[in-house]
């Protein structure tokens, strides 16, 4: 009988094995493949953190450097194209009610009017993309000034020859401005705004994902350290101690720098970019009364519509004693800040006054005496209308200056704390894997 010889088997090696059975041998295998693998993990987990930390931190500073250089400039641009085609409107308006003696100054009011809204439109275009929702109203702006502009010029020069269609033409220059032109610059505001607000809340998240992946990397390098000392009864590991330092100081680096970031542009928010934006609305609706107020001189009474706009309009900006409106938003929200306090109680004071000055003023035109309602709405003198518009548009304006300053000053604080922050914790997060490499492979090669 023949007898079949067996080759024996391999010391070390199992024929056949799967994939399944090849993970178990790595896992259970000699001690130096398991530190080795340990060493690999734990220097992918480090580089990971590196790499997810220095994304996230980048995502934060573009969304801060969008938000501080072109989001905010864009919405207050928005904010100035309305206030200019606004101011426009009225300015002609009060040109035209001058009878024919327009003077120099309301003549190049608005003109500047006219040249800032195309300056602004084509600034705005030009820093905006293709597909921005703000695109379509800078682009219907653009196409409509021009028109508006004509017609206006028509008006003047019938009302200069004394044809009454003057009087039309302006009516319906000034409907076309306050029925599309000035929704289409609210909406181009509105736009602009709403992408301030998205940048603003990107930039102020923290890297919760970053963070995360941080206490893991610095856990297992502790444990790490644990196991060592266990089986070597060695207490420090040089390589990894240097390693579990390194992942400490990015993970604290971090924390601290994006928390400090997110609290200065919080601040820029609160104590920049939201006032602001009130005294924009405000400033808007301040030039909604006084077109209303003019337009219904030029109507001479053949309408309630523009009365009826003033009366919405003064309801928004802000009631006689009320806590409601734009101007006592605007002075609640500024309420620790001295220089912004004194431009809105003065902006107060002349809103107030203004308002008594309106009711005088459309009391003389209900009355039939046309001229005297004429004088103390577009007069020169200090008892004017005029006199306390032009005092409320001033405050506003000083207020609306020192708060830009404030938005940019604490802006600038908060994308300062995070400027060295990515490539830092990136380079920490090397050292931390090259540690961890070098440390572990000090005791592997205890066992050659």
């Amino acid at each position: 009988m023949a007898t079949t010889l067996q080759e024996p088997p391999v010391q070390g090696r199992t024929r056949g094995r799967g994939p399944r059975e090849r993970a178990t041998a790595v896992l259970t295998g000699t001690p130096p493949r398991r530190l080795r693998s340990g060493a690999l993990g734990l220097a992918v987990l480090a580089l990971l953190f590196g790499a997810l930390t220095v994304w996230q931190v980048n995502a934060r500073t573009t969304a801060a450097d969008n938000g501080v250089n072109h989001s905010q400039p864009l919405s207050d641009d928005a904010a100035q194209i309305f206030r200019s085609l606004a101011d426009a409107d009225t300015t002609a308006a009060t040109g035209f009610l001058q009878a024919g003696a327009e003077t120099a100054t309301v003549r190049d009011q608005y003109n500047a009017d006219i040249a800032t809204a195309s300056k602004l439109l084509t600034r705005a275009a030009a820093q905006t993309d293709p597909n921005d929702p703000g695109q379509q109203w800078i682009q219907q702006l653009n196409t409509q000034l021009p028109v508006y502009a004509g017609l206006v010029d028509t008006a003047k020069a019938d009302d200069r020859q004394g044809l009454p269609l003057g009087g039309a033409y302006l009516s319906y220059a000034s409907s076309q401005m306050q029925g599309q032109m000035l929704t289409e610059a609210q909406n181009l505001y509105n736009a602009e705004t709403a992408r301030l607000h998205a940048d603003y809340d990107d930039a102020r998240s923290l890297p919760w994902a970053a963070l995360g992946l941080g206490v893991v990397v610095l856990v297992l390098l502790v444990r790490a350290q644990v196991l060592l000392y266990r089986r070597s009864n060695r207490v420090f590991n040089i390589g990894l101690v240097l390693g579990t330092a390194c992942a400490t100081v990015a993970l604290l680096w971090l924390a601290a720098g994006q928390s400090v970031a997110s609290s200065y542009l919080s601040d820029s928010d609160t104590q920049g970019a939201a006032p602001l934006q009130v005294l924009n609305e405000a400033g808007i609706e301040a030039l909604k009364c006084r077109g209303a107020e003019n337009l219904n001189l030029v109507a001479r009474g053949s309408t309630t519509s523009y009365e009826d706009a003033w009366e919405k309009d003064s309801a928004v900006l802000g009631n006689p004693g009320g806590t409601s409106g734009y101007l006592p938003t605007a002075r609640g929200m500024t309420a620790g800040d001295a220089v912004s306090q004194q431009a809105l109680t003065a902006a107060l004071s002349d809103w107030h006054t203004w308002q008594s000055r309106h009711d005088t003023a459309y009391a003389a035109n209900q009355a039939g005496d046309y001229q005297t309602a004429l004088n103390d709405t577009i007069g020169t003198g200090s008892t004017t209308i005029n006199a306390s518009f032009t005092g409320l548009e001033s405050s506003l304006d000083s207020a609306a200056a020192h708060e830009q300053a404030q938005f940019t000053s604490l802006a600038d604080q908060g994308r300062n704390a995070t400027t060295l922050l990515a490539p830092g914790a990136g380079l920490l997060a090397v050292l931390a894997a090259v540690g961890a490499v070098a440390g572990i492979n000090r005791r592997v090669a205890e066992y050659r």
